[in-house]
């Protein structure tokens, strides 16, 4: 089902600019897409109230931080009524490792992708989830080696079909 939020394609043009670079001004922003300033931020404005821009964040660069790990997990639940989904869901929101869930099809429930300054770490992490009595029937995990692509922009224009604004 979906909950698409009706734009045109000026204000595609905004969301392509603002994943690209999220700290722009209105002005650099609106002679970018080719708007005057004052509509460029009613329209950014207008996409923020109904849900469409969410937030606005910067990409970190970990390595420069420290050692750490990233990990994909597996889990499958010991039971799949809607209680039990909502129960994993909510003890995974109180962990911040755990930095993405996604309830999934296929061979288990949920891919998490965790991260950690550690294998150790990380290990004590899961253990300690699985005491903590959230459902877990089993989990496999997947340490990341590399990441040879890293898009932090999503296809917008792939997936906003030109049919909705010609």
């Amino acid at each position: 089902m979906s909950s698409a939020v009706s734009f045109d394609r000026f204000d595609l043009k905004i969301l392509v600019r603002l994943q690209r670079e999220g700290r722009c001004s209105n002005v650099d922003l609106a002679k970018a897409v080719g708007l005057s300033p004052s509509p460029c931020l009613l329209r950014t404005k207008r996409m923020q109230e109904v849900g469409l821009i969410r937030s606005y964040g910067a990409d970190i660069a970990l390595e420069k931080l420290g050692d750490h790990v990233i990990v994909f997990s597996e889990v499958t639940l010991g039971s799949h009524t809607p209680h039990d989904f909502r129960k994993f869901e909510e003890a995974a929101a109180k962990y911040e490792e755990i930095v993405e869930c996604y309830n999934v099809s296929g061979g288990y429930d949920y891919l998490l992708k965790i991260v950690a300054p550690g294998v150790g770490y990380f290990q004590a992490l899961m253990d300690k989830m699985l005491e903590d009595d959230m459902g877990i029937e089993r989990f496999a995990s997947r340490i990341v080696l590399r990441q040879p692509l890293n898009r932090r922009e999503y296809p917008l224009s792939i997936i906003a079909s030109r049919k909705r604004w010609e």
